[in-house]
């Protein structure tokens, strides 16, 4: 394995590369297809997802010497440029460091000029969020009237923020979270590439922490590379992302309906310093979810009054003790 960040190494160079976002990809590539070109599209989603990468995808295809194809060729100057950001008639802005109007204002001053050497010139506004009103006005006549030649492509983690106005103006594409099937796929891809071994077990546990993200789990995956130095295994991960296992969890709820509130202090103080409380929170409730959830699917499944309304009292309890963690130096006090 090289020292590349596996992050960059496998961003997707086309569209095919792209995992999960099956109807962003069938609708871009349809529009690149038939010529269909809108003046602005918007990319939404948590990060990770790969807003930035799909936009860039669009852009390559847009500009590819070869023509307008559902694929950029990948081989073409253009192609090699924009792969190393350094193509001309792309330009990236990152709007969370250019907030202010008089930015914005500059950039639309230079949208009259024409492309270098491509068909068109497009702006691709990363965190378009972060802009300020003032900037969003003198944004939004470009966007709604842009010369034939530019084109805008605007990434976002929180789309409610854009004023109406701007996402009435955009094509929206809102990219979801990865599932964790598509994710174990992706990382077991990557991980025989790079000659790693695992576990089958291990890739579930870091699909679990990565919160859909590709990027996050790929991140993950370089950490526990470097961590298990020769074979990745669900024991060595679980120490290096605190995690706690279902059965442990299982017993601390066990205590919980009983009101052992004294065992429950003395088996939780024998977790390692390192746990990830946030995940055990997470993990709880979603044990407690699953306790209420089963007496509705399964016959052989009763709760009485009593266990059922400790069930809610306790989810509650977690629920928002959860949002104190981040106040808590130390978080066993929980």
């Amino acid at each position: 394995m090289n020292n590349d960040v596996l992050a960059l190494k496998y961003r997707p160079r086309f569209f095919k590369d792209v995992m999960g976002q099956d109807i962003a990809v069938e609708t871009l590539q349809n529009s690149l297809e038939l010529n269909k070109i809108h003046n602005a599209y918007l990319f939404s989603g948590t990060r990770g997802m790969g807003k930035t990468t799909m936009a860039r995808l669009f852009a390559k295809s847009l500009l590819c010497k070869e023509g307008v194809n559902r694929e950029p060729c990948g081989k073409c100057s253009t192609c090699l440029e924009i792969d190393s950001a350094s193509h001309l008639d792309l330009i990236e802005i990152d709007a969370a460091s250019r907030t202010k109007v008089e930015d914005t204002r500059n950039l639309m001053d230079n949208v009259q000029y024409l492309p270098t050497s491509s068909r068109y010139k497009i702006y691709l506004i990363d965190e378009v969020h972060m802009l300020s009103t003032k900037s969003f006005n003198a944004l939004l006549k470009t966007i709604e009237e842009p010369p034939e030649h530019v084109k805008f492509l605007l990434a976002t983690t929180d789309p409610e923020k854009l004023p109406e106005t701007v996402l009435s103006r955009c094509l929206h594409f809102k990219l979801k979270s990865a599932t964790t099937e598509t994710l174990e796929i992706y990382l077991k891809k990557i991980l025989d590439k790079e000659n790693i071994q695992y576990d089958e077990s291990s890739l579930h546990l870091i699909t679990k922490h990565s919160g859909g993200s590709i990027r996050d789990s790929l991140s993950i995956a370089e950490q526990c590379i470097s961590y298990c130095s020769g074979k990745i295994t669900e024991e060595k991960i679980s120490i290096l992302l605190g995690d706690i296992s279902v059965d442990k969890l299982e017993r601390v709820v066990s205590y919980l309906m009983k009101n052992q509130a004294t065992e429950i202090v003395s088996y939780v103080d024998k977790f390692e310093d390192n746990v990830n409380y946030e995940n055990i929170f997470d993990n709880l409730i979603h044990i407690l979810y699953k306790m209420i959830t089963k007496k509705f699917i399964s016959n052989d499944y009763e709760l009485d009054n009593n266990e059922e309304k400790n069930i809610h009292f306790f989810y509650q309890i977690l629920v928002n003790s959860k949002k104190d963690l981040e106040m808590l130096q130390i978080k066993k006090v929980i």
